[in-house]
């Protein structure tokens, strides 16, 4: 059998939904308790019922609401922290923050996975201009070193919040790039309407902190935690048509990987 039942109680403007059919639990269930209640307030934030800055009612309350052990209930809270969801601080209780882009490793674009989220990508163009290829570039292409390619530097964000800072080298003669494209579209995207068929990429995920400009760029603290990512693409012949570096704000992005067993 299910009960549904008050979970929280929201303050401020944003939160103008009723909160009271947020959680249905079913104790029947295998499922256990915890992760049904963080599963569905998982869903409500990223739903918009629960809209960034609701504060959330203490745990004890939280587990007398929903009929279940404060342990239960800590738990679930802190599947909720985990993910970036919410955040607790002393002395101004629980808060829902913005929901991270979550992207699957898949070969997309950013803009692309972005948009089929209804994350509302815009793009800003720090610099598009055709260098010599340094050493590094030329081995992740393929190409003599002092080859001209194309460099592209952009920032990219989703609901006005920046979210990744990514430079992108393609070989020069691959195609020509307009700025007003990039701004517009994804990198992907031109790249198969220029007629190349894309087919693998190897890619290399890692984290550090921040440099100072990296920080104001992407309206972090100083020093703040940066995904980052190393991606070359290849046509379906097998070369290399782009080679990228990007950075992601930690706090508001995460990769999805999906495992299968052997």
């Amino acid at each position: 059998m299910s009960t549904v039942t008050t979970i929280a109680t929201a303050h401020g403007p944003a939160a103008t939904d009723s909160l009271a059919d947020l959680v249905v639990l079913d104790k029947a269930s295998p499922v256990p308790l915890y992760f049904q209640v963080a599963q569905q307030l998982e869903a409500a934030v990223e739903g918009g019922k629960l809209p960034p800055g609701t504060r959330l009612d203490n745990e004890i309350e939280l587990a007398d609401q929903l009929g279940v052990s404060r342990p239960t209930m800590r738990r679930a809270m802190e599947f909720l922290v985990d993910k970036g969801l919410i955040v607790r601080r002393r002395g101004v209780g629980t808060r829902v923050v913005q929901s991270r882009v979550r992207r699957p490793l898949e070969l997309t674009s950013l803009y692309d996975d972005l948009k089929n989220a209804g994350q509302e990508p815009t793009t800003t163009v720090l610099s598009n201009t055709i260098e010599p290829a340094t050493a590094a570039v030329a081995e992740a292409l393929g190409l003599a070193e002092g080859t001209p390619v194309a460099v592209v530097v952009r920032l990219r964000s989703a609901r006005n919040q920046p979210l990744a800072r990514m430079c992108n080298y393609l070989p020069a003669a691959l195609l020509e790039i307009s700025t007003e494209a990039l701004e517009s579209q994804g990198l992907y995207q031109l790249i198969r309407a220029a007629g190349v068929r894309l087919h693998a990429a190897t890619q290399v995920i890692g984290a550090r902190n921040a440099t100072a400009a990296e920080a104001r760029l992407l309206e972090e603290s100083r020093g703040a935690a940066v995904l980052t990512m190393e991606r070359v693409a290849y046509d379906d012949h097998g070369t290399p048509v782009e080679y990228g570096t990007h950075i992601y704000a930690a706090t508001r992005y995460s990769f999805q990987l999906s495992l299968l067993t052997g």
